[in-house]
């Protein structure tokens, strides 16, 4: 019974999983900012290109 009692008093596990969520949350910011700063460069670089005369 006393066992019982430490595994549920235990926070270490707890902790390892609020890291966890931490960090696919992160994970999910990095990609998403990624993703539309990209589509962004493209887009200039598409103005770019079509405004430049061609030899």
């Amino acid at each position: 019974m006393r066992t019982i009692r430490n595994f549920l008093r235990n926070e270490e596990g707890v902790t390892a999983l609020e890291y966890g969520l931490l960090a696919a949350l992160i994970a999910g910011v990095i990609i998403t900012a990624v993703t539309l700063l990209g589509t962004n460069v493209q887009g200039t670089f598409n103005t770019i290109a079509g405004s430049m005369p061609t030899v």
